[in-house]
């Protein structure tokens, strides 16, 4: 499978170039940028070609991996998926609940596959904890603490990012905490209620259709000694911790790019496609919502 980079920034440079480059079935055929110069920068250390033309790069691929804002994403995974091409996106889908169905509806709409890439989700420790912990039943309740230090920490590369300081840890890590605990409590039916914390921290409270309850604690302004994630379930078979994972970021996307392969393959759908992102979106939409004083 030909497969093109749609973004050159920090994630794109730690992640998504390295895992398409060593990945064994993936053809990593190209790259573009809204930065000309920085596409021809980060196409050059990989040896392929770099693009100036957004539809000239689709018109050369099967599938295109994007690490763009989410804003951005939705717009040209919309356009990839009309255009035919395989879609790994990266979390969260989009920005508003319009936008990410409009991704969704491209993507039934053509047949392509799709594979968004929450990183706890293709950890393979992780990845198989979540598959025990959801054949398990009578979960009572689950705490997901997603801390980062992007805006406390100095060296951080995502410090500077518009649409993370614009939005916060909610739809950053939000995504990340969602992506655990759905597929072992069910799907959220309700956001009970939001809070905000120091900083950009927000506390969700979820009712989720298993009839088990949920609370987040989300924070990229969380002291550098203080960050990090925990997830932690009680219920009927006592309490459980989610294990820590050896697989890094690179490591993870390799495996997202196996999905993404399988996927387009057999047809079926994964489970973190763009429906699944979108129901993401949807819960994060409606968290915000209470956020801003809605009801």
């Amino acid at each position: 499978m030909r497969i093109g980079l749609l973004g050159t920034g920090p994630w794109a440079r730690m992640a998504y170039a390295p895992a398409l480059s060593r990945h064994g079935e993936l053809d990593f055929a190209g790259v573009w940028g809204r930065r000309t110069s920085a596409a021809k920068e980060l196409a050059d250390s990989y040896d392929v070609p770099a693009y100036d033309d957004v539809d000239a790069l689709l018109a050369d691929v099967d599938a295109v991996a994007v690490a763009l804002p989410p804003a951005v994403q939705a717009d040209l995974a919309v356009r990839a998926a009309r255009a035919g091409r395989h879609l790994l996106l990266d979390k969260p889908l989009a920005l508003t609940v319009a936008d990410g169905r409009a991704v969704v509806g491209a993507v039934e709409e053509s047949g392509v596959a799709s594979v968004v890439f929450f990183t706890a989700r293709f950890q393979s420790e992780i990845e198989a904890w979540i598959t025990e912990q959801a054949a398990v039943e009578g979960w009572f309740t689950g705490r997901a603490h997603w801390l980062g230090a992007v805006f406390s920490d100095d060296g951080s590369p995502f410090a500077a990012s518009p649409w993370r300081r614009e939005k916060g840890a909610l739809w950053d890590v939000g995504p990340h905490a969602l992506s655990v605990l759905l597929p072992v409590l069910g799907d959220a039916q309700r956001v009970a209620a939001a809070a905000h914390g120091p900083g950009d921290t927000v506390h969700l409270v979820l009712e989720h259709v298993s009839g088990a309850s949920s609370t987040l604690t989300l924070s990229l302004t969380a002291p550098p000694g203080a960050a990090g994630a925990t997830v932690e379930l009680r219920g009927a078979a006592g309490v459980k911790l989610l294990p820590e994972s050896s697989d890094g970021a690179v490591a993870a996307l390799l495996r997202a790019g196996d999905a993404l392969l399988a996927a387009s393959g057999t047809g079926q759908a994964h489970a973190c496609d763009a429906a699944f992102a979108l129901r993401v979106t949807e819960i994060l939409a409606a968290a915000e919502d209470l956020l801003n004083g809605g009801a």
